[in-house]
């Protein structure tokens, strides 16, 4: 979605790029053919001039202006201006008539923006200047008009220049005498555009801060820290209310799932401890009546004894692994500080095995947390060092890492026991399944249920997390477990 949204804001950011270029292109073919225009059609006007500025008497005769109401209309505006022959000098062209005819205060000010623009420099250097000029100006009505060509006629009188001007709607529109963007076009153009642009970010703005509510809420949920109906409770935004009343839908059902996984981890524990607990019962008085003598049925009735404690610890795991997993569904997510829980861990395994003499070394980083609930990261520590310990000979070391990155947490707990076959050391996470020795018992049975690396993988996983095993080089096997660090 981050792909996409910087595509897109790339694409709204370049195509008024691209438009403008395009758009400029066309206006600068426009005017370019619009004053070629003009220019031709001034060119024309001062040729149909020519017999009438022949035949004048005198630079102020009244035709000269009736002549010049003929050829103006359709926005455009003459000018007439004249030298006397034998006069040099911007000084030396005087005002004759327009059309439409202006007074006789408006003429000094338009003659002074004509000498602004270098207008009557430029004729005063050559009468013979008929190139086009494209420049603005507001005249002393407020009027604003363009210029687009003047045209020289030399006649018997002197230098006579017609300036062509245009205030029409059409070429206004256009970029003539100005940059393209100061256009009106491009001026509503614009802001349009820029209406467009923030009313994209404003919705932009109210989905991203939606999203983030949504997912405020669903960390809070899955911390625990709210009911089952918080989404729609604490929704902000409506078009989202049907995803709100699903989500609350779907945390409903999950802590009833969680119930029931508890209540039927407690139902089926009570289920079986009760006959076992009656067969345990039943098994003394027979116990008693047999005859010391009897070794085989003496056998028999240890070999009963073992499993049916066997049974009895495999019950009450099986009813706290549902525990446990209704635990990570419902129960408030809290932010425990890991490197507590692993030295509270080593202080209780050091008591467990001061027979052996074992010694454990630890590398902690400090302030390690991460979000769990209460309890569950102590057993993942318990069943791997109880896992290092049963495996660890009398003053063996037992080594313990605890490193935390910005996005993951690293915990190794290293022993120097026998290692496992590297053929079947994957299979040491399995359900059931141990490579644990037997402690010399007489009843020959194993000393554990093969769940604790299991329980280990289990809740790992439900963490997010993962845990792998490899033999030490040195000897021993090294028990790695990698957690998220969403507990900073």
């Amino acid at each position: 979605m981050t792909i996409k949204l910087v595509a897109l804001v790339g694409i709204f950011v370049a195509l008024p790029i691209i438009l403008y270029g395009q758009f400029e292109k066309a206006d600068r073919q426009t005017r370019n053919l619009v004053a070629e225009n003009l220019r031709h059609h001034g060119w024309f006007i001062a040729q149909a001039l020519i017999p009438i500025l022949d035949h004048a008497n005198d630079v102020s005769d009244p035709e000269l202006e009736a002549a010049l109401e003929k050829f103006s209309g359709d926005g455009t505006l003459l000018r007439l201006m004249f030298r006397p022959a034998g006069q040099n000098g911007a000084n030396g062209f005087y005002f004759i008539a327009s059309a439409p005819h202006i007074s006789a205060q408006q003429t000094g000010p338009d003659l002074d923006i004509l000498a602004q623009q270098g207008i009557l420099k430029a004729l005063a250097d050559s009468c013979s200047w008929d190139k086009p000029v494209e420049f603005r100006y507001q005249q002393v009505n407020g009027s604003e008009e363009i210029i687009t060509s003047i045209n020289p006629i030399n006649g018997r009188l002197g230098c006579w220049a017609l300036i062509s001007a245009n205030n029409s709607s059409a070429l206004l529109s256009t970029a003539f005498g100005r940059p393209y963007w100061q256009t009106e076009n491009v001026r509503m153009a614009a802001l349009i555009y820029l209406a467009f642009a923030v009313l994209a970010g404003l919705v932009a703005i109210s989905v991203r801060r939606a999203l983030r509510h949504f997912r405020n809420v669903a960390r809070e949920i899955r911390r625990g820290g709210v009911g089952t109906v918080a989404f729609a409770s604490r929704n902000i935004l409506p078009e989202l209310a049907s995803a709100a009343t699903d989500f609350d839908r779907l945390v409903e059902d999950l802590h009833h799932a969680a119930s029931d996984i508890r209540r039927t981890a407690e139902d089926n524990a009570h289920a079986v401890k009760a006959p076992l607990a009656i067969i345990k019962s039943a098994l003394e008085p027979l116990r008693r009546a047999i005859s010391e003598d009897d070794q085989r049925s003496q056998r028999a009735v240890q070999l009963i004894d073992s499993a049916l404690g066997r049974l009895s610890t495999l019950v009450s795991t099986a009813q706290q692994l549902g525990n446990d997993t209704a635990n990570f569904i419902e129960a408030p997510k809290l932010r425990i500080n890991l490197t507590t829980v692993v030295a509270e861990g080593l202080r209780n395994a050091r008591d467990i095995s001061a027979e052996k003499n074992i010694r454990f070394i630890r590398h902690l980083d400090e302030n390690t947390y991460i979000l769990a609930p209460e309890g569950i990261l102590d057993i993942i520590v318990e069943n791997i060092l109880d896992n290092a310990i049963s495996f660890s000979n009398d003053g063996a070391t037992i080594t313990t890492t605890l490193v935390k990155s910005k996005s993951r947490i690293d915990l190794q707990i290293e022993d120097e026991g026998p290692g496992i076959d590297p053929n079947k050391i994957e299979r040491i996470f399995e359900r059931n399944f141990s490579f644990r020795p037997s402690k010399a018992r007489d009843d020959g049975a194993p000393a554990h249920a093969g769940l604790g690396l299991w329980i280990v993988r289990h809740h790992t996983e439900v963490l997010g997390g993962q845990v792998t095993a490899s033999n030490r080089a040195e000897g021993g096997l090294c028990v790695h477990l990698t957690l998220p660090g969403n507990g900073c």
